[in-house]
């Protein structure tokens, strides 16, 4: 019997306008898993931040994260698959940010411990209300300079501003073949943010990975965003939210309720036979 993989981008879809899984969703999407339905998320948010607004979802479901560059185990916060920048790839970076004037969020392991560091002096509106939302997240590092700022094993850069200070650097970076870069309006905001990451951090890579740790033959996804379209190539259906942008509707099997409207579990529901 084939084994399908459903797996769902959490901001705009999974999760509401509340940024939270609903009642509804979390209680039908447990009772499926526990049935054994495979099904997982893959997001652009850290585990820390993604656990907590899945707060209540079955904790023993692998996870994708940090838009593919790692899949965790959530329960236990073990790293069951990574994909990293070489020394090289980091100086590049941190050499194109400078010369550019752009102050990142850097994500890297410092010391062993995960930590996000940036530099108080240089924060925007947009980093700032990031920082706000976030508040007690025991990974954050406020540095003083740039030597700071770019230390430990970096995996991750995050870049929020105006569309027009962080184009070039798209620019630059998504034309090279070492990294992968989006660049993309945040939700509900007015701010840009630009992802800087390895070149094989990739909802699309980490769900192939996913797919053959799990024996699955086949894949059926859930997204809003452009930054969808390529796990929604790679999988056999893709269903875009109602609240979806036109791009990825265009490229989707078909349209389902919007994620205010607890889409994702509404048609799992309805699907899946378990």
């Amino acid at each position: 019997m084939k084994k399908t993989l459903y797996v769902t981008d959490l901001d705009g879809t999974l999760l509401n306008t509340h940024d939270r899984v609903s009642d509804f969703s979390i209680r039908t999407i447990n009772e499926m898993v526990d049935k054994g339905m495979i099904f997982t998320y893959a997001t652009a948010r850290s585990l820390v931040s993604a656990s907590k607004v899945t707060e209540g979802l079955n904790a023993n479901i692998p996870v994708i994260a940090y838009n593919g560059a790692f899949i965790f185990q959530p329960s236990t916060g073990e790293i069951l698959s990574k994909e990293d920048f070489n020394d090289e790839e980091r100086s590049y970076v941190k050499e194109i940010l400078v010369k550019h004037g752009i102050s990142p969020m850097v994500y890297a392991f410092v010391d062993g411990v995960e930590k996000v560091s940036w530099i108080p002096a240089n924060e925007n509106d947009g980093v700032k209300r990031y920082l706000s939302s976030r508040k007690g997240d025991k990974r954050f590092r406020s540095v003083e300079d740039i030597e700071s700022l770019y230390s430990g094993d970096m995996f991750y850069f995050t870049c929020i501003g105006e569309k027009e200070e962080l184009q070039p650097i798209y620019d630059i970076f998504s034309k090279d073949d070492r990294y992968r870069c989006t660049i993309q309006q945040e939700l509900y905001r007015p701010e840009y943010w630009c992802e800087i990451m390895p070149a094989l951090a990739s909802k699309s890579h980490a769900i192939k990975k996913y797919k053959e740790m799990w024996g699955c033959d086949k894949v059926i996804s859930f997204g809003d965003a452009i930054n969808d379209i390529p796990m929604f190539e790679m999988s056999d259906e893709c269903y875009a939210v109602e609240n979806a942008v036109p791009e990825l509707k265009k490229v989707a099997n078909g349209i389902i309720a919007s994620n205010e409207n607890d889409g994702v579990a509404k048609w799992l529901l309805e699907h899946v036979s378990l």
